[in-house]
């Protein structure tokens, strides 16, 4: 933990591949007014070692048996792409843990063709190695002005030292997500964050998870790209911050 130690509760959930470092610098932006969680989930960083077989229900158990432990809980809780995701989950299956809810760079569904691609990444990673699979996954996530500059050269150092198996456990769960029957469950305040530049989880697909959230909102931020956390932190982090100390934010969704 670390952060205001009488600042409003945040939980942050990284993206696959990665570790909590992703958020360092929003944090930096975050931690003077926020009290900040920053977990490595199943797997990645300094976690335990993946179950080969786990959904993201199984990573939401693992999130909250960590806020439990910790007395977290309630704690406001901000997910980007595969943590966005294991975020769904966890709000849904524990509702009284959360406060607010953001959801970034996500889907809530995928039609069968994506499922087929998606559990097909994961598994190159064991045939070929981790090395086969960070150019694609970093122009996927970056512009390219961005990876030009050496802005993502930690990001590819972190996806290198990335267990292959971590990696596949990680994408298999994410091909089987299907939140979207339920997420008018979530009675939360919830903001979706879209980078109008996100070419792995297009602003259409935060729209659908913020249409069928009730009361959600959805806000676009200009020239970002997937991991908008990294490469757009303080327009990342001015939304968190704005969202988080109660005042209207993003738009209202048809």
């Amino acid at each position: 933990m670390e952060g205001a130690n009488d600042g409003a509760r945040i939980l942050l959930l990284h993206p696959v591949g990665i570790d909590l470092t992703s958020w360092d610098a929003v944090a930096q932006r975050l931690s003077s007014e926020f009290r900040l969680l920053r977990v490595d989930l199943r797997g990645h960083g300094a976690s335990a070692p993946v179950d080969p077989a786990m959904e993201l229900a199984d990573y939401a158990v693992d999130v909250y048996d960590l806020v439990t432990e910790l007395d977290f809980a309630p704690t406001g809780v901000v997910g980007l792409s595969f943590g966005g995701m294991v975020a769904q989950a966890f709000a849904l299956a524990y509702p009284a843990s959360v406060g607010r809810l953001v959801l970034a760079g996500c889907p809530c569904t995928l039609p069968d063709a994506g499922r087929i691609a998606l559990s097909a990444r994961g598994r190159a990673a064991i045939e070929q190695g981790m090395a086969s699979q960070v150019t694609e996954t970093l122009e996927r996530w970056f512009t390219p002005g961005f990876i030009a500059g050496n802005g993502a050269d930690a990001i590819r150092d972190r996806l290198l030292e990335t267990d292959p198996q971590a990696w596949n456990s990680a994408w298999q769960a994410i091909s089987h997500i299907d939140t979207a029957p339920r997420l008018s469950e979530i009675r939360l305040q919830t903001l979706c964050i879209a980078g109008a530049l996100d070419a792995a989880s297009p602003p259409a697909a935060l729209n659908e998870i913020a249409r069928r959230i009730p009361n959600a909102r959805l806000l676009v931020l200009p020239d970002a790209p997937h991991m908008m956390q990294v490469e757009c932190p303080h327009l990342f982090a001015a939304a968190i911050k704005r969202f988080f100390c109660g005042e209207a934010i993003g738009g209202a969704v048809a």
